[in-house]
């Protein structure tokens, strides 16, 4: 059996009609494809059909569709009356409530309506859709169907195979979401699929660093953007997401994976989540709203105060460090050890402060350390151990800072707050990799259209180095204890063989 996606007369049901419908009937129509819109809402598939003639209509208004096009989708675009005008769709994609047993039923109901060869698509975007198809007479046609909201601008769409979807099943959808403008990528059915999974070494391992006190929710959102180079800082993001919806992800992903450490969720947003402080929606989240605006506090004073002579430890990153220092007028020693005045840096990778103060033999009351695996050009941490003195801390902030470029001191973390952060979401990418979840290249292009981030994965991991990555998870794990930081066999043995994470070679 197959289906070609890109035949001039495919039409297309949605079931369900809210904002992801919306959406997927919008690219649809664009597409030429004939759109039969469903609700079960009296009256919700007729204001659908006319916001989706408005969005268009905009569109055309901006030369980025055509009067002929914008003509031929309006007059695609049919507003139902009952399921019963299913009969005739190609594809059928349901958009409703994320309710197993309702998706269930509505499988059961459309499979007595539509032919054989009709694709019915789940957009479900954290349920089994194994589970969904489970309740058809033929689960070989069902598979998974995920866009992202706002559909029309989020350009990439998840094909999710079933235990048992069939591969044309598969290959017409993937042609189907290019006609669309869309990028599909492929997917196994697991737990969050690519991009919710991807997403989850952002979030929680900020919440675990604010958990740990290593530093305040604005300052690491101040490095991940300034260091790392995220458009927004995690807490920034869950507050858009909102909790009443990232949460309950975080704990189903986490429950659905058995326990998996790396996707542990943490209490503070579960707390918060009680509280109602769920984001911009709210008014109040990890941040206050004016509007659409958040109300950060503003980073710490800067210090006046400067070192008197600085000492660099040698080691990975330890010339940059030291360049930067006698370019901001501070008196680099270039003996093998410090003097007894000299402010003492550090520049490790993985490693706390405390850790590398006693390992070189360093006092600790004069050490801090400074990261410098993403540069020092944009923004740079400065981090202190349990004594490091206030006047020191204060002469290294004072210093880091004078040539404008902000800099965030926070306390002893193994990895900083970005090599920790960017190492978990290396590694998980490279489990999904492990897992045969999707290749590499669909895991990298899932990452960047869904979540937004600098670089994929595996990209990311090519650029920072596999060795330094899993440099950074063995320290962590060493110091830590936690599961949560065990390498990726996957990341482990292409570190050990110096090939590429994203391409093999």
């Amino acid at each position: 059996m197959t289906l070609d996606a890109n035949r001039p007369d495919l039409v297309i049901g949605l079931v369900g009609t809210g904002a992801m419908g919306r959406g997927i009937a919008q690219i649809a129509a664009a597409s030429g494809c004939a759109v039969v819109l469903v609700d079960s809402r009296d009256g919700a598939a007729a204001e659908a059909r006319d916001y989706v003639v408005k969005m268009l209509s905009r569109l055309a208004e901006k030369g980025k569709l055509t009067a002929e096009a914008l003509s031929a989708a309006t007059q695609g675009l049919r507003v139902g009356s009952g399921m019963a005008d299913l009969a005739a769709c190609h594809v059928v994609v349901e958009a409703i409530v994320e309710n197993l047993e309702v998706k269930r039923d509505l499988m059961r109901e459309l499979e007595a309506i539509v032919s054989d060869d009709c694709i019915i698509a789940s957009n479900t975007s954290s349920l089994s859709v194994t589970a969904i198809a489970a309740a058809c007479r033929r689960p070989d046609r069902v598979a998974g169907f995920h866009f992202f909201n706002p559909v029309p601008l989020m350009k990439v769409v998840e094909v999710i195979d079933g235990v048992m979807t069939e591969t044309w099943v598969a290959e017409a959808l993937t042609v189907l979401a290019r006609r669309m403008g869309h990028n599909p990528v492929k997917a196994q059915d697991t737990p969050g699929f690519i991009v919710n999974h991807a997403g989850r070494g952002y979030g929680t391992e900020a919440l675990k660093l604010v958990g740990e006190g290593v530093a305040d929710i604005a300052t690491v959102d101040r490095i991940l953007k300034g260091a790392a180079g995220f458009r927004m800082g995690p807490f920034e993001l869950l507050d858009l997401t909102a909790l009443d919806v990232s949460h309950p992800v975080m704990e189903s992903i986490y429950d659905q994976y058995y326990q998996e450490p790396r996707y542990r969720p943490s209490p503070i947003t579960r707390n918060r989540l009680a509280a109602g402080l769920l984001g911009r929606k709210t008014g109040r989240g990890f941040y206050v709203y004016e509007g659409d605006k958040a109300v950060a506090p503003p980073p710490p004073p800067v210090p006046d105060s400067r070192p008197d002579s600085v000492w660099v430890a040698p080691g990975d990153g330890w010339a940059a460090v030291a360049t930067l220092a006698a370019r901001l007028g501070a008196t680099v020693e270039a003996g093998e050890r410090p003097s007894k005045g000299a402010l003492c840096v550090v520049a490790p990778l993985g490693e706390d402060c405390t850790s590398a103060a006693i390992r070189l033999g360093l006092d600790p009351r004069r050490t801090v350390a400074v990261d410098p695996l993403f540069g020092l050009d944009s923004h740079r941490t400065v981090m202190t151990n349990p004594l490091t003195g206030p006047a020191m801390r204060d002469a290294a902030h004072g210093l880091f800072v004078s040539d404008g470029i902000p800099a965030s001191v926070v306390r002893d973390s193994p990895g900083f707050v970005a090599q920790r952060v960017v190492a978990a979401i290396v590694n998980i990418g490279c489990d999904i990799a492990q897992q045969a979840i999707a290749t590499p290249g669909d895991i990298d292009k899932a990452v960047t259209l869904g979540l937004g981030y600098p670089a994929g994965p595996l990209a990311w991991g090519d650029k920072v180095g596999p060795d330094r990555i899993v440099a950074v998870l063995q320290a962590m794990l060493a110091l830590t204890g936690d599961p949560r930081y065990r390498v990726s066999p996957w990341l482990r043995r292409r570190a050990a063989l110096g090939v590429s994470l994203l391409t093999g070679e």
